[in-house]
C-alpha cells in the first residue's frame, strides 16, 4: 500500500497528529511520522474554554517519531499531512523540512494541512494563488502568503486540502481521502 508522511514536532496538537495517523492506517496506508529528530515527541491539547479569548493548552500524548527530517526521501511517499498546534511556528525554520515540503509541491503530490500547519506550506511558497483555510487567527498570515482565506471546515484546492482545527476532522479527512483515491 502507498506510504503517507506526517511531519510534526513537539507541541503539535495531539488530535491533529493522532486522528489522521489512525484514520490513514485504517484505510490501509503505511504512515510514517517525521520530526526534527528521532525521539519521543510531546504533543499538546488545545481546547476552547469559556472565559478565554483564545484556546488553552495542556500536555497531551507522547509518540515516537519514526524518522528525522534528514532521513526522509519525499519520493517514497504518496502524500504528506501537516498537523497544527505550536509545532509549525518553529518547524517552518527547519531547512530539511522545507526541502521535504517543496519536493511534495514540485512533484504535485497531495498535501493535507490543518490549523497552524499552513505556516509550513507558506514558508515554501506553496500557498501563492491558492484557496485555503486554517485556524481563523491565521487569516492575515494566509493572505500575506498569497492565499485566499476561506473560513470553512475544509477547503480543497487541487491536491491541497486544508482545515481549520480538530473539530473539523471528519470533513478534512473525508476530502483528503477523496483526493488520495482520485490521485491513485
Amino acid at each position: 500500500m502507498a506510504k503517507i508522511l506526517i511531519v510534526t514536532g513537539d507541541a503539535a496538537e495531539s488530535l491533529e497528529v493522532m486522528y489522521p495517523y489512525q484514520r490513514l492506517l485504517e484505510e490501509g496506508y503505511e504512515v510514517d511520522i517525521a520530526a526534527p529528530a528521532r525521539k519521543t515527541l510531546r504533543f499538546v491539547v488545545h481546547d476552547f474554554e469559556p472565559g478565554y479569548d483564545t484556546y488553552t493548552e495542556k500536555p497531551g500524548y507522547t509518540w515516537p517519531a519514526d524518522l528525522a527530517f534528514s532521513e526522509v526521501d519525499p519520493g517514497a511517499y504518496t502524500a504528506v499531512v501537516i498537523p497544527g498546534g505550536r509545532a509549525p511556528e518553529y518547524l517552518r525554520n527547519d531547512p530539511e523540512l522545507r526541502k521535504i515540503l517543496k519536493a511534495f509541491f514540485d512533484a504535485d503530490k497531495p498535501v493535507a494541512q490543518i490549523c497552524h500547519g499552513p505556516l509550513l506550506t507558506a514558508a515554501v511558497g506553496g500557498l501563492e494563488g491558492r484557496r485555503v483555510t486554517a485556524y481563523p487567527a491565521l487569516e492575515l498570515d494566509m493572505q500575506a502568503a498569497g492565499a485566499t482565506f476561506q473560513d470553512s471546515a475544509a477547503v480543497v484546492d487541487g491536491l491541497l486540502v486544508s482545515s481549520r482545527a480538530w473539530p473539523d476532522h471528519p470533513t478534512w479527512m473525508r476530502e483528503f481521502l477523496k483526493v488520495l483515491r482520485a490521485k491513485a
